[in-house]
């Protein structure tokens, strides 16, 4: 009689195949957008995920400024940032930053998803977030990645 071994293999940079996702953000909700761009970044789409290794893939994000935020968020939503200096606090609201610096809109909720430790600070250098509809990442071939959710 013959026993037979299966092992769990986990993830390294021999088995690991990363692609290129691009995101298009118009008329989708912020948070939901963000959650599953954080999956993708840290690999959970993979059969191979590994907790403790980044297995995710690159992910671009296109018209960051038309994302939407549910209910009354877009007038109450405060963005803080503080500067450890006294009186250095200074908070944005959302629809100020959403018309200033769109990007960091996307960046700050997608970075608040992913571990907070030099693995998610890894897994956060693969997510590339543009204004317009355009990006420098041709070369690359990025499928198109429909973001499933309510609309």
């Amino acid at each position: 009689m013959r026993h037979l071994s299966f092992r769990t293999q986990s993830a390294n940079e021999k088995i690991v195949i990363r692609d290129w996702h691009v995101v298009d953000a118009t008329n989708q909700t912020l948070g939901r957008m963000a959650s599953q761009i954080a999956a993708i970044l840290r690999g959970k789409n993979k059969a191979y995920y590994t907790p403790h290794f980044d297995c995710g893939d690159y992910v671009i994000v296109i018209n960051s400024g038309k994302v939407k935020l549910t209910g009354k968020k877009m007038e109450d939503k405060e963005y803080q940032t503080y500067s450890m200096y006294p009186g250095g606090q200074k908070i944005e609201m959302a629809d100020e930053m959403i018309s200033r610096r769109p990007n960091l809109m996307i960046e700050r909720a997608v970075k608040g998803m992913l571990p907070k430790n030099r693995l998610g600070r890894a897994m956060y250098k693969k997510l590339f977030v543009y204004e317009g509809a355009e990006h420098p990442h041709k070369a690359q071939t990025p499928k198109t990645l429909k973001i499933v959710g309510i609309q």
